[in-house]
């Protein structure tokens, strides 16, 4: 099971609920017809939209609030093998040695969601922080190759 947010609250009476979610792959995993998991309950999405922070959810069979009050401040997980990601998921990158170009400065320790934009956390002589985009990140194998710009790291 892999964790993507967190059910907060009920919205209405009609048994939608909100969820706080940083996951990267959202767009993917929360459209109807697919499936979600709150504790031990499989739950079929039957509807969605975003609302300020949150992403509202509906679930099949659960039309009214005292059906989804059980789920209130629990975690919300799918299962990995139900999907077929673009890339690769920010939970299989922690630990990797990160490069820049053929030079190791460190291990990625933390991956930061900053009003959307990602930045990688990585723990080498100091703590670094790199903005996650294409035009940096160049490639992911069994380690994180980047090709940075003169200042962002110390050059001793």
């Amino acid at each position: 099971m892999l964790y993507i947010g967190d059910l907060v609250n009920t919205h209405g009476i009609k048994g939608e609920v909100r969820i706080i979610s940083f996951f990267k792959y959202k767009n993917i995993v929360f459209k109807p017809n697919n499936y979600i998991y709150i504790g031990n309950t499989k739950l079929k999405i039957t509807s969605y939209r975003k609302h300020k922070n949150y992403d509202m959810v509906t679930f099949e069979g659960y039309n009214n609030i005292n059906d989804v009050l059980q789920f209130k401040n629990q975690k919300v997980y799918i299962e990995k093998q139900d999907y077929q990601f673009p890339g690769p998921l920010n939970e299989e990158l922690y630990g990797k040695k990160v490069y820049d170009k053929d030079k190791y400065i460190g291990t990625l320790t933390d991956i930061i969601n900053n009003k959307g934009k990602e930045i990688l956390v990585i723990q080498g002589k100091k703590e670094y922080l790199i903005p996650y985009v294409d035009e940096f990140v160049k490639n992911i194998d069994g380690n994180i190759h980047l090709d940075l710009i003169k200042g962002f790291i110390d050059e001793d």
